[in-house]
């Protein structure tokens, strides 16, 4: 639509739904919102705005949703908390069922000093109080700074020959790093995908955000038959690798004993319906793709509704197959934690440090089971960025503020203490989520969208209760764009932000020193997302960038690396020790100095992608391609225990390592 009579409604409007019209670019540039991207944003989330009367109705709707009662409210340790409620004397029954008497006074309730979920009870309400403490967890070790890697658990190779690595490969690397001095081994995320889909593998694309992933699950840790060997080349072939392993789990659940079965019985049943919706959706979806559907929006209507008669009929009638889902389920859990005792035997002070995505297939399991509490019609992206300079649609969607308002944060918390279930730290990709996220009308470009804001101080008060239950560090994901006060406020609650080697910059724009890493971060020389140092010293990216027409308007390979080379200097003057620059074909100089650079810094832990102790060139992932470039398809040339003794590899661990 063109601006018109109704347009200044229109913006008042979205504002009062949260919607930004007024944003800053990368460059400190301010950008506004076209009316029509209001508009077709409004409309996804259930706003009407056709008239002046429709107008008025959807920010009384508004109004009425923030005067009412939540269901839960979020509040931290040592503060009073306003509750939109009379002066009253009420009852506060704390998790262990210790009920205690409590003040409300002028629309507050007294100070909480202990952190934790509470009940309030007063006049015949009831409503969840969740207490934060100030701060998330750190690390301690006195004796020495921590470092970790960071692996994609796919390209680990194990022992024994197989199409993909699993969480038998990364308890096998867990103990050889953790004898190495590693403290962290961060992985990609586990969320479940598609059972046995090859066409939709990338980890931050997941059905759920809850449940895992039972591809990477592995049997032998838990004493039953292993997994078939199978030829694993240098790229990962998906496609035929994801339906031959549910193949393989399915015969394996067929032979399991009545003992077994009976211990998944009640482990799935302690798990609570989430489960048991869950199991369904794989199994629906299991009967429906081979006829062509691509998620629960291409089933029959009447399936749309999980607590639907269609959906109840379907689970009576496919009871064996909702039995091998929770089957999967169970051993993908029980897999994981293996993994993680592996790595804390090994003697990781960290161990495992999980991953979760920014946000869910829309035809999936979590945007099929919780229809409230998600984003419906819109998803998630980025505007233009360094990463990413036309912006980007993830073609993922996520919760809606409004609905995990609604629902007392229950899918919010349940996200956070699946991931938080089997490891000793939890990186929160894109956290800028935490405050705003880049939403976009379905199937829209990018340039379409605009910032939602979400509950930032609850959201953020939530990480920090569940990492504080399960003693877990957190690494809030800050690059880009940063919402005003966010990196003030992740950091007063001890969450490191992440500084990246290409990305920390003086306004000379020379690579900044060691010494100048924010001692509340995490120091990494790179990410799944960037260029490894070797790949970057050699061009490496450079040359992809070519191959795919994605070098700068106006910039020929030839003017490219000629920038590079410039860059080049700027970092061996940072990172270098007086020496000569290396040329560009031997980077290894280079890695080692970069190693030791992050090493050197004042932040909580250094970490470094095993892309670069191992030397390597090329990056698990180029962002904004798909099938263009192999992402998550490449294998490690070896198990990592042995590529762990070449002696290139033990100066680079030396080098991280060494921590003064």
């Amino acid at each position: 639509m063109t601006t018109n009579p109704s347009a200044p409604g229109l913006r008042d409007l979205a504002e009062a739904a949260g919607i930004s019209r007024h944003w800053r670019d990368v460059e400190g540039c301010e950008q506004v919102v076209a009316d029509d991207a209001l508009a077709a944003i409004l409309a996804a989330s259930g706003y009407a705005f056709g008239s002046a009367r429709q107008i008025k109705g959807s920010f009384a709707e508004i109004a009425a949703l923030a005067d009412r009662l939540p269901p839960m409210v979020v509040t931290e340790v040592g503060l009073p908390s306003p509750i939109a409620m009379p002066d009253s004397r009420a009852e506060l029954t704390d998790e262990n069922g210790v009920t205690r008497p409590i003040d409300i006074a002028a629309g507050w309730i007294a100070a909480i000093a202990e952190p934790g979920y509470y009940n309030l009870a007063v006049g015949g309400v009831a409503i969840k109080l969740a207490v934060a403490p100030r701060h998330c967890p750190l690390p301690c070790s006195p004796e020495r700074r921590m470092w970790g890697t960071a692996v994609q658990i796919s390209a680990l190779r194990g022992p024994v020959q197989r199409a993909f690595g699993g969480f038998g490969e990364l308890a096998v690397a867990a103990q050889a790093l953790g004898q190495a001095g590693c403290d962290a081994l961060a992985i990609n995320p586990v969320h479940a995908l598609f059972p046995g889909v090859g066409n939709d593998y990338s980890p931050y694309s997941p059905s759920s955000r809850i449940f895992l992933n039972p591809a990477m699950a592995d049997p032998a840790l838990l004493g039953l038959s292993p997994l078939q060997e199978s030829a694993g080349g240098v790229l990962i072939d998906w496609p035929a690798a994801l339906p031959r392993r549910l193949a393989e789990l399915r015969q394996l659940h067929a032979g399991l004993d009545a003992g077994v079965r009976d211990r998944i019985k009640r482990d799935s049943e302690a798990e609570g319906a989430g489960l048991a919706r869950h199991a369904l959706f794989d199994a629906l979806d299991c009967h429906f793709r081979p006829l062509g559907a691509d998620g629960w929006r291409d089933w029959p209507a009447e399936l749309h509704n999980p607590d639907g008669a269609a959906a109840a009929r379907f689970a009576r009638d496919h009871a064996a197959e909702i039995d091998f889902h929770l089957f999967a389920q169970w051993l993908t859990r029980e897999s994981l934690a293996a993994a993680q005792r592996a790595a804390r035997e090994a003697g990781m002070g960290i161990g495992l440090i999980a991953d979760l995505a920014v946000g869910v297939h829309p035809g999936g399991s979590d945007s099929w089971a919780m229809p409230d509490a998600m984003l419906r019609g819109l998803t998630i992206g980025s505007p233009p960025d360094p990463l990413g300079p036309l912006g980007q649609n993830w073609s993922i969607t996520g919760f809606s503020p409004v609905g995990l308002r609604a629902s007392g944060y229950a899918p919010w918390i349940a996200m956070l203490r699946s991931a938080l279930r089997s490891a000793g730290g939890l990186r929160i990709d894109h956290a800028y989520g935490l405050s705003r996220l880049w939403v976009i009308p379905e199937g829209h470009d990018s340039s379409d969208g605009a910032y939602l804001a979400y509950p930032f101080a609850d959201l953020a008060r939530l990480v920090t209760l569940e990492a504080h239950r399960a003693e877990a560090l957190i690494i809030a994901e800050d690059l880009g764009t940063s919402p005003p006060g966010f990196t003030h406020a992740v950091s007063e609650r001890h969450m490191l932000g992440m500084r990246v080697l290409w990305f920390e910059r003086a306004e000379d724009h020379g690579f900044i020193g060691a010494r100048d890493y924010p001692a509340g971060s995490a120091a990494m020389t790179g990410t799944h997302d960037t260029p490894t140092v070797s790949g970057w010293w050699q061009g490496r990216d450079l040359d992809w960038a070519a191959r795919l027409g994605r070098l700068p308007a106006g910039v020929t390979r030839a003017k490219a690396e000629e920038i590079r080379d410039w860059d080049r200097g700027l970092l061996w003057s940072t990172i270098g020790d007086g020496s000569q620059r290396p040329a560009p074909d031997d980077p290894d100089p280079v890695v080692v100095a970069a190693l030791a650079h992050v090493a050197r810094s004042p932040a909580v832990l250094a970490i470094a992608p095993i892309e670069d102790l191992l030397g390597e060139a090329e990056q698990p992932n180029l962002p904004g391609t798909i099938s263009e470039h192999p992402n998550w398809r490449r294998r490690l040339p070896a198990p990592l225990e042995e590529l762990l003794d070449q002696p290139a590899v033990e100066r680079r661990v030396q080098a991280i390592s060494n921590r003064d």
